[in-house]
């Protein structure tokens, strides 16, 4: 409903409201924002899934106690955020990112902290896993 008719002063609310110059975001830079925003809990999904998949590792089939709940948390966070970015990001997109950030980064994570197998042909694989994580994000648009 415009008030603008019946009363003077919501026509000068209406326009200061909706003023990018009075701290409102236009539609494009919201997007932007939000494009942005996704891309960066999808990140941190990731990131935890690495921690859950390490912490899983520690728990020796959820027998130990404190590795099994960050286990859990860490699951818990990374589904949560994994999910908030896909309101933005494309299905595909999102959780090939996400599994490809899990798939390095535990990788990364038993070479470095379990002293895991470093041949060639694992590390060429992870290569080319982050080689297309960077061409889905490069290719992703708002």
């Amino acid at each position: 409903m415009n008030l603008a008719g019946y009363c003077p002063a919501a026509a000068t609310i209406t326009e200061a409201a909706s003023s990018p110059a009075q701290g409102w975001k236009s539609g494009t830079a919201r997007r932007l924002m939000e494009f942005g925003m996704a891309w960066t809990y999808l990140f941190v999904a990731g990131v935890l899934e690495v921690v859950w998949a390490y912490s899983m590792k520690q728990s020796a089939g959820f027998t130990r106690l404190m590795p099994s709940v960050v286990t859990l948390i860490a699951m818990i966070a990374s589904f949560s955020l994994l999910s908030i970015s896909m309101k933005t990001l494309p299905l595909g997109t999102a959780y090939t990112v996400w599994t490809g950030i899990g798939a390095v980064g535990a990788f990364v994570v038993g070479a470095v902290f379990l002293a895991e197998e470093l041949s060639p042909m694992r590390v060429l694989a992870a290569v080319l896993i982050v080689s297309g994580l960077v061409l889905f994000r490069l290719s992703a648009t708002d």
